[in-house]
């Protein structure tokens, strides 16, 4: 059974309001490509931080799903949320089927940080939960968050577990990779770009696995951290936005022959 994947890459802001509002404009346009799943980027309903506004984050996640769910269209959304289960702050991708019921989340498991003896970062700030896979209209599915994949030496003091190898031996099949990544003017930002670029296509053709990516673009004027499209098995890119501002792209997976 094939999938239509769609990413939406977007400037990610603390401004909640203007995130909900490029995320419904997606979700419309999702359903007119007549896309099963949206993929948002890392944070992109919260803000990328965890000083994110706890109840509009959660009022504007109801006013997201309800959106979706009318429309048809799946999500992958890219969020940063306070479980009511435990009360912890995780960075999450939350999974939707198409008719709004809620499948579950990817907690970010490898956080960026400094890499001094105790390092300060992210990984100070958010929760980790297991690994786990999904089920989305009958594909076997999963979700990393930016660093996740990979696993950047310049800002990862923990291990690469080559995360993708793992979801893929749990049976994924596509895994939705939220990212929001660091970016600037200077020539390390494009070693950075060159590095994620060759991660996507190596870790996916290791791993025999789709892998569906998409950046935020703030600031709108200087290239992303990564590019947003779709890679397939052989590591090979089906299709690619633009590198600098608000874009989007929709593909259909084939299904296992």
């Amino acid at each position: 059974m094939s999938l239509r994947v769609a990413g939406i890459q977007i400037p990610v802001t603390r401004d909640i309001a203007a995130n909900q509002r490029y995320i419904e404009d997606g979700i419309l346009w999702a359903s007119a490509e007549k896309a099963n799943i949206l993929l948002t980027p890392e944070g992109s309903l919260s803000g990328y931080t965890h000083e994110f506004d706890v109840a509009e984050t959660r009022e504007a996640l109801e006013r997201v799903t309800v959106a979706a769910a009318r429309a048809r269209v799946g999500l992958a959304l890219g969020t940063c949320f306070v479980e009511a289960s435990d009360g912890m702050t995780y960075n999450q991708l939350r999974f939707y089927a198409a008719d709004g019921r809620y499948l579950g989340f990817h907690s970010k498991t490898l956080p960026t940080g400094s890499m001094s003896a105790e390092p300060m970062g992210e990984l100070n700030h958010y929760a980790i939960r297991p690994l786990r896979s999904f089920q989305f209209a009958g594909q076997p599915i999963a979700g990393l968050i930016c660093n996740d994949l990979w696993a950047n030496p310049t800002c990862t003091p923990m291990p690469d577990s080559h995360l993708t190898h793992q979801l893929a031996g749990l049976g994924a099949r596509i895994i939705f990779h939220a990212v929001n990544g660091g970016r600037s003017r200077a020539e390390w930002s494009d070693v950075n770009w060159q590095f994620h670029s060759s991660n996507l296509r190596m870790r996916a053709r290791a791993s025999g696995i789709w892998i569906v990516t998409v950046d935020s673009c703030e600031p709108v004027d200087i290239r992303c951290s990564a590019p947003s499209g779709v890679v397939d098995p052989n590591g090979d890119w089906r299709c690619q936005t633009q590198d600098t501002g608000v874009d989007r792209f929709v593909y259909t997976i084939p299904g296992q022959p």
